[in-house]
């Protein structure tokens, strides 16, 4: 329960974090209509996907660098979605 909300504590600091970045140095931004990246991150960490380390959005898909399991894993996720459109070993 505790490592639950500290979990959740961390997810909203990031995010908070992420969305003040002042826009010239927060590279592209997600298309209208796009989930928020707190969705993403919950849906990702649902699916195993966890600890989260880096997220960008790069040609309209959210890169994501995070570990499932003890595997570090580079993720493409569709931003309007949250479907992972690809899931590669991280070298």
């Amino acid at each position: 329960m505790r490592a639950r909300l500290l979990c959740k504590i961390l997810v909203i600091t990031f995010v908070s974090s992420v969305l003040t970045i002042p826009q010239a140095f927060a590279g592209e931004r997600p298309p209208a209509g796009a989930k928020p990246l707190v969705e993403i991150i919950q849906k990702l960490e649902a699916e195993g996907y966890s600890p989260i380390t880096e997220i960008s959005m790069d040609n309209g898909v959210w890169e994501v660098e995070a570990y499932k399991g003890n595997e570090a894993r580079e993720l493409k996720v569709n931003p309007l979605t949250g479907q992972i459109v690809s899931d590669r070993k991280d070298d």
